[in-house]
């Protein structure tokens, strides 16, 4: 995993429990620390916090890293090597 994947993971993670702040509690923490949820401020957070959301969307579509991960765990595992360039082939002929 990429830095910049592990920075927009946790902007998720702060963004998905700024909403359930909201939700649960009806606290909106960014706009307590930034003055207000119209503050330049707050905006230029939610903004930074929704861009890293898209960005963490691009993480569940990489094949190749996907099945390296998966050789690692089935090496591990004493499980045989999976050919990845014959299972990337199946997934683009689908």
């Amino acid at each position: 995993m990429m830095f910049l994947d592990k920075i927009a993971l946790a902007l998720s993670i702060v963004g998905g429990l700024n909403w359930g702040l909201i939700g649960l509690l009806n606290f909106d923490l960014v706009a307590f620390i930034s003055g207000g949820s119209g503050t330049w401020l707050a905006r230029i957070i939610y903004t930074i916090v929704g861009l890293a959301a898209l960005w963490c969307l691009t993480l569940l579509f990489r094949p190749e890293e996907n099945f390296a991960r998966l050789n690692g765990s089935n090496q591990r595992m004493v499980i045989p090597h999976i050919d990845e360039e014959l299972c990337l082939a199946g997934v683009k002929k689908l």
